[in-house]
């Protein structure tokens, strides 16, 4: 079960942020009592790099404290270098919630990027990025769980960091009316992503008691608008977003007070729900066999809305029930041009690049989908040992995950390789754990995120699709759900992207503006349907 607990943006860093808040929109809450504090000797020691010229904020949900965050800009030979750590912490059903994310980049005197170091941790251990750029090369460094993956990528230009884009407006001037659309590097995706920002009118903002003049500055990525005041130094002294987040400067005491009360938790969890419209409430998913919705305030175009059991025909999604999905002949994966195709034990060529004509490989590692590593495929080598069928590998896998992990909510940018070290986690870190497991046993895998109904409402939540090869029948893509132990998921999943974190950060500007309505459910024989407003 997945509840939405939003996470601030700054204007120095929304796509990290995004990247974050992604998963953290899949949190579960099937959890075991889990409390993070930082003591005050080890959090001195963390912040310990920023002295008397260091810009504090405070971070705030409606206006409560959820967490602070620090940077500065230190001069280097030939150039600067931008150092910022954050703080957030959140309490979900007497489970408390760190991370604590950090940021180093080294720039040069007109603010381009030369290199950084990123990393989250949830408390458990951090993923770290490691990123050079020589000319359009970027190299890439990726270490979870002890590892380290190293890539290397030719980008079309040269790259910027979120961290220096309020320096880098300064540095250019601000003017009232200038607009700018940048390409910005994430560490927290690792891609590119475009940015448009504009320039308005300089405002006096009430900053430590004290008025301060500013110029507004709007912010546009993927959807979401932001609004940001800043100064001529390029200090970000306020900011606010349209889902209830603020950050602010504060004092370095006022920052670094955190608390979550109890109205924050009962805030969060109001704010995660999509309750539908309907005349009938969904008691047992299972018991769902057939699904048909409106959904409104949300883009349904991406082709990767449908199949595997889910159609969309303008703002309707029909979803039925996985138990009745049946393989289609001529559906198999090919190397194209290769003749290679899965056979139908399911068994695939890791690594071969197997996949479906002009879409992505699910069968190659990805930076925090580790299914190369050793320890994974030693771990689906093990599960798997004299299990054969597609369908029975698929299924053991689902009920070894969901076993094998304490449900947690967690914090992260979930690598499959720390997940199986640590063995904790929420819907992401099951995900990606079978999604690793899956593609090193040769089954091709991929993550979906979307709704899925629990106790008459709808959560964000992220579950896996595996491709079950039947041979000569055919195959087909089938929706699971290792957090919830189900073979195949039920009916009620509501798939709305596809993919990595790049992706899914497609759902953040759905918050509070998605409505559903329930236009028709069939339910299971034998099931009775309970009637709104009925006793």
């Amino acid at each position: 079960m997945s509840l939405v607990r939003p996470l601030p943006r700054r204007l120095t860093r929304p796509l990290s942020w995004l990247a974050v808040l992604a998963w953290v929109l899949c949190m579960a809450v099937l959890v075991h009592r889990s409390y993070f504090q930082a003591s005050a000797a080890n959090l001195a020691t963390d912040l310990a790099r920023y002295g008397s010229t260091a810009h504090w904020r405070g971070v705030y949900y409606r206006g409560e404290k959820i967490g602070f965050t620090v940077g500065q800009t230190v001069p280097i030979d030939g150039g600067f270098e931008l150092q910022e750590d954050g703080r957030l912490q959140m309490s979900l059903l007497g489970a408390t919630t760190p991370a604590i994310i950090r940021t180093t980049a080294r720039v040069d005197k007109t603010f381009a990027l030369k290199s950084f170091d990123f990393s989250l941790d949830p408390g458990t251990g951090p993923v770290q990025v490691k990123g050079t750029i020589q000319g359009l090369t970027l190299t890439l460094a990726i270490t979870s769980a002890g590892r380290t993956r190293t890539e290397v990528r030719t980008l079309t230009e040269p790259p910027a960091l979120m961290l220096s884009l309020a320096r880098r407006l300064a540095s250019a001037g601000l003017r009232d009316g200038a607009e700018h659309a940048w390409t910005m590097f994430d560490p927290a995706t690792m891609r590119n992503a475009p940015v448009r920002v504009k320039v308005g009118r300089r405002e006096i903002v009430r900053v430590n008691e004290r008025p301060l003049p500013a110029f507004r500055v709007d912010l546009s990525f993927a959807g979401l608008q932001t609004t940001s005041w800043v100064t001529d130094t390029g200090e970000v002294v306020r900011e606010e977003s349209p889902i209830g987040l603020l950050t602010v400067a504060e004092s370095q005491e006022r920052a670094v007070a955190m608390a979550v009360p109890r109205n924050v938790q009962l805030d969060l969890l109001e704010a995660s729900a999509v309750v539908p419209q309907s005349k009938q409430r969904i008691e047992e998913p299972r018991d769902v066999q057939r699904l048909r919705l409106r959904l409104e305030g949300a883009d349904l175009s991406s082709p990767d809305l449908q199949g595997a059991g889910q159609t969309v025909e303008g703002d309707v999604i029909e979803i039925v029930d996985a138990r009745t999905l049946r393989a289609e002949a001529g559906s198999g994966f090919q190397v194209p041009g290769s003749g290679f195709q899965v056979p139908g034990s399911g068994f695939g060529v890791p690594g071969s690049g197997v996949q479906i004509p002009g879409s992505g490989s699910y069968l190659r590692p990805e930076p925090l989908i580790e299914s190369d590593a050793p320890e994974i495929r030693e771990e689906a080598a093990r599960v798997l040992t004299g299990v054969t069928g597609a369908r029975e590998r698929a299924e053991r896998l689902t009920r070894h995950v969901n076993g094998l992990l304490d449900k947690k909510p967690t914090v992260s940018l979930p690598s499959a390789l720390e997940v199986l070290r640590t063995k904790v986690g929420d819907c992401n870190e099951h995900t990606a754990l079978y999604v690793a497991l899956a593609r090193a046993a040769g089954i091709p895998a991929r993550i979906n995120v979307g709704l899925v109904a629990v106790r008459n409402a709808f959560y964000y939540h992220a579950w896996p699709e595996v491709y079950i090869d039947e041979g000569r029948a055919g195959g087909l893509w089938l929706p699971v759900d290792p957090t919830f132990n189900q073979f195949p998921a039920d009916a009620t999943h509501v798939r709305l992207a596809r993919g990595g974190l790049d992706q899914q950060a497609a759902i953040i500007p759905l918050i509070g503006r998605v409505k559903m309505t329930i236009l028709e459910m069939d339910l299971a024989p034998g099931a009775s349907p309970v009637m709104v407003g009925r006793p």
